[in-house]
């Protein structure tokens, strides 16, 4: 199984940075896209699942006849789905509503068992009640081994090793700003985590969704998957961040229509928020000039959401009056914290 993993290791990453040119209050600002959507599952959860498969087989603990169980918005199910089928494990994911159908159909197509959990948390998501779903699996049945994503020191040390290198090798020098999701918190924990080690100033900025309590924000009712959290984040620190900012359902989807019609790249929801989120740090610091924003994945598992005005409009998202909120007269501004 070492030599399964080894090979699939070879088969990850260097996905392409693309400048792309917005205007931010009348100027004319270049954009540099880290496109995950480019790794070989589809997003950068093609990382993380590899780091976290990979520690548990170096324990003894992923053998023939296992099945992996994930609690999972949808990328990482994604990626452990194929990782199972290529080692010849078994998998199953459980899902919530906010998984889209396009990732549910995908992941039937990779022979993956899903389990639905359709009550919502406390929080104002559906993480805590997948999370006791996989627990009350756990305890049923032996034959199933928990990745567990949420608190796994895999989860940041795979991206701690080689994403934050990758971009580092990919750019002439380093950016100012760095901008990436939070879900679990373990892509931004490892990136960040290896340009604070290496002495470099840019400065790192956390991207989450209103709603979300990854990182001590206020609960609430949250519509995009990829992105936010019904519970703290395990490996976010303070000295890991040096700013945070919560973006809204319509700012995100906004941008992912954006970046297609200016620029003609597919975003996923979550990438559409980070891109939401540093045209904003833009406006407010308008001397920072090299920005980089890691893209989760692309566009084309968000055809029934954020791409869709009768998903939009259900879920009251207007992205016209978010329009309006771009003109050179702009104040509506999502909270900032940090």
């Amino acid at each position: 199984m070492q030599h399964y993993l080894d090979r699939f290791e070879t088969l990850l990453g260097l996905t392409p940075v693309k400048p792309i040119t917005l205007d931010v209050q009348g100027r004319q600002r270049t954009i540099q896209l880290k496109l995950e959507g480019h790794n070989i599952t589809g997003s950068i959860k093609a990382r993380t699942a590899y780091g976290l498969v990979r520690g548990l087989v170096d324990e003894g603990k992923v053998r023939p006849g296992v099945e992996l169980i994930e609690s999972t918005s949808g990328n990482l199910g994604l990626a452990l789905a194929s990782m199972a089928r290529y080692l010849g494990v078994g998998f199953t994911a459980v899902l919530d509503p906010m998984s889209t159908v396009e990732c549910r159909s995908r992941l039937e197509d990779l022979g993956a068992g899903i389990v639905m959990v359709d009550e919502a948390d406390e929080a104002g998501g559906y993480l805590l009640s997948r999370l006791a779903k996989v627990r009350e699996i756990l305890a049923s049945d032996d034959k199933y081994v928990w990745v567990n994503q949420y608190g796994s020191q895999q989860n940041p040390e795979i991206h701690r090793r080689m994403t934050g290198p990758e971009i580092l090798d990919q750019m002439p020098t380093p950016p100012d700003a760095l901008f990436a999701a939070v879900s679990t918190g373990g892509t931004f924990a490892g990136v960040s985590r290896y340009f604070k080690e290496n002495g470099l100033s840019t400065r790192m900025v956390a991207v989450d969704v209103t709603g979300s309590v990854a990182y001590g924000g206020r609960p609430g009712r949250r519509y995009l998957s990829g992105i936010g959290a019904s519970r703290p984040s395990s490996f976010l620190e303070d000295w890991l961040i040096d700013h945070y900012m919560y973006v809204g359902t319509a700012e995100a989807a906004y941008y992912c229509r954006r970046v297609l019609k200016d620029a003609g790249i597919h975003l996923g929801a979550s990438s559409g928020a980070v891109v939401a989120a540093c045209v904003r740090y833009l406006e407010e610091n308008p001397d920072i000039s090299d920005v980089l924003c890691i893209c989760a994945d692309g566009g084309e598992k968000y055809e029934s959401t954020v791409y869709n005005d009768a998903w939009l409009e259900r879920i009251g998202a207007d992205t016209a009056a978010e329009d309006d909120r771009r003109g050179p007269d702009a104040a509506t501004k999502a909270p900032v914290a940090g």
